[in-house]
């Protein structure tokens, strides 16, 4: 059963999940998630000092970041994964979010299939301002088809290398069962959802009717982004998010 933490400096709450991020976060009752996106995406570093500028434009601390939405050139091999998050998270600990391998910030990290970026950009973010809404708000972290567990991700992908037809439908159906779960952890469900995404640069158009949408999973539409997952060998990802409030900067 997903482990839900309260990140009190935050004033959100986050699902537990590995130490590169966390599985979704919602806003704590006296707060509300405000997301923004950047007209045009900067690089990792240059895109984390406009959000702490951002931040202290509004009055609020570094610990009230607590999604993000990155756009990579190419997928990472697993060992480059685990390289890239290493790295990323030391900005994280110097803000005081990042503590003893537990992150409460959610994030999707995506791969275009085109205009893409010769590094990591930062696309999106997303942090907590005092507010309350009786809908509340939130954001699910971007979730591919693979299993959790030890091995390594060819051993726990759903239907690994298979992009047939029926292939691509197994993976939808666990992506939309693994967003299922975390909306419930939070207390939500797809009617609560502003914004639903999907990732793939394969031909998902047959399963979006009776997969996705009669399912309830597009209330607000769908998105789909011509783009694939962050590791090798993964084919389709999706996120959702319901911000009591979107901006573009």
């Amino acid at each position: 059963m997903a482990e839900v933490i309260v990140f009190k400096s935050g004033g959100y709450r986050y699902i537990k999940a590995g130490f590169q991020f966390s599985s979704g976060v919602a806003a704590e009752p006296g707060f509300a998630i405000e997301r923004a996106r950047l007209a045009r995406p900067l690089p990792l570093k240059a895109g984390f000092g406009a959000v702490e500028a951002h931040l202290a434009a509004l009055g609020r601390p570094s610990t009230a970041f607590a999604a993000c939405e990155l756009r990579s050139g190419e997928p990472f091999t697993e060992q480059g994964f685990e390289d890239f998050n290493r790295e990323y998270v030391k900005t994280l600990e110097r803000w005081g979010i990042y503590r003893d391998g537990a992150n409460p910030v959610t994030r999707t990290n995506v791969c275009p299939q085109y205009d893409r970026s010769r590094e990591p950009v930062l696309y999106a973010f997303s942090y907590t301002v005092p507010g309350d809404s009786r809908r509340g708000s939130f954001i699910i972290a971007g979730g591919a088809e693979v299993r959790g567990g030890v091995e390594g991700y060819a051993a726990r992908t759903v239907r690994y290398g298979d992009t047939s037809a029926e292939g691509l439908r197994e993976k939808v159906r666990y992506v939309l069962e693994l967003m299922e779960g975390r909306l419930k952890a939070l207390g939500y469900g797809w009617a609560d959802a502003i914004a639903t995404n999907a990732y793939t640069v394969h031909d998902i158009g047959a399963l979006i009717g009776p997969e996705i949408v009669a399912r309830g999973a597009a209330a607000g539409g769908l998105t789909w982004h011509l783009a694939r997952p962050p590791v090798q060998g993964l084919e389709f990802e999706m996120d959702v998010r319901a911000p009591a409030r979107e901006i573009v900067l």
